[in-house]
């Protein structure tokens, strides 16, 4: 079976109402207890957590695919950054060659995404501050300690516990929530939900009726992306409000963990949108940027730190950026301060 139609089905599964076959039941339950015994393990100290001399906080979700944690990662390293902190990034580098097990590097404005891995990139573009990455994040983080960070922010470390943390964020997609609820490969889930009454703040990306109940919890912060103005794909030019093309027909490419996200934010917006969905990390090769037709092109963010050798007219990228509901930001701050304070 090829493995985006594998893909494709396990998806339809997680997301429907409808029992998952026994046999995906049978192996969530196995797959669960070998989370519980590695957990059990840790709390013991059969495994060792690594604790770094600076504070680390983690940003996670319980589920695979996307959730919106890379915009939430940007924004908490601006906090940080204005409250006169020097935050550092610290991932596997997923989608890059790296993160099959060379030695841990810092990422550089020009590196290769091929290698680095094109959220590693973007969060080095975007924030402008000390990004690491390896299989190994412990001695990633460490090599962001020598970059002179005095603050480490983990970006998809919830199940990653030989790296100890000082505080956990999980993150929720509203529109996808936490699927059928069951563990993997039955349902979407790396950890049972009641995982979530254990981390110190939960972030709902998006509206929608997450229910929390089964964790013990009322309620999550709420976070909304928001992104207004298109950039040109090849980095000169002016930009262009997003609003500027309501009501017209444009192809949109999007290879994240929920490309129907980028779609129906295209579509609130008034556009007529042709989509190409493309499995989270793809390496994009020209020919997939070709439609035969002059309709603009339109991609995440993500998209494009790999889609910049094929810039051209008419193809652009929407950045988003993080914003909070209400006092839900002012919140999150505040428990965070109070954790990290000495």
């Amino acid at each position: 079976m090829p493995r985006r139609t594998l893909a494709a089905r396990l998806q339809a599964i997680w997301y429907a109402r409808a029992l998952p076959p026994w046999p995906l039941r049978v192996l969530a339950r196995l797959f669960g207890l070998l989370v519980h015994l590695r957990r059990s393990a840790y709390a013991r100290g059969r495994l060792h957590s690594h604790r770094l001399p600076r504070p680390v906080i983690v940003v996670g979700n319980l589920s695979v695919g996307g959730s919106g944690k890379t915009p939430l990662v940007i924004w908490l390293a601006q906090q940080l950054s204005e409250r006169g902190l020097h935050p550092g990034v610290v991932l596997r580098g997923y989608g890059g060659s790296a993160a099959a097990g060379r030695a841990p590097q810092l990422v550089a404005p020009d590196s290769d995404v091929a290698v680095v891995g094109d959220e590693a990139l973007l969060l080095r573009l975007r924030t402008g501050m000390p990004v690491a990455i390896g299989r190994d994040r412990v001695g990633a983080a460490q090599r962001l300690l020598g970059a002179g960070v005095d603050v480490i922010i983990a970006d998809d470390g919830l199940q990653h516990l030989r790296l100890a943390r000082d505080f956990e964020i999980a993150v929720i997609d509203a529109a996808r929530g936490m699927g059928n609820g069951y563990l993997l490969p039955a349902g979407p889930l790396r950890e049972p939900p009641q995982r979530l009454s254990t981390v110190d703040a939960v972030v709902i990306n998006g509206e929608g009726g997450v229910s929390l109940q089964g964790a013990g919890l009322k309620r999550g912060l709420v976070m909304r992306l928001r992104g207004e103005w298109l950039r040109p794909l090849a980095g000169d030019g002016q930009p262009m409000a997003l609003s500027s093309l309501a009501g017209r027909r444009v192809h949109a490419i999007a290879a994240i963990g929920n490309p129907q996200r980028f779609f129906t934010q295209l579509a609130a917006a008034g556009l007529t949108v042709v989509a190409h969905a493309f499995p989270d990390h793809h390496p994009y090769c020209a020919a997939e940027l070709e439609f035969g037709d002059d309709l603009p092109l339109l991609m995440t963010e993500k998209d494009a730190v790999k889609c910049r050798r094929f810039a051209a007219a008419n193809r652009w990228y929407l950045p988003v950026a993080a914003s909070f509901a209400g006092t839900d930001g002012a919140a999150l701050l505040t428990r965070l301060q109070r954790s990290l304070a000495p």
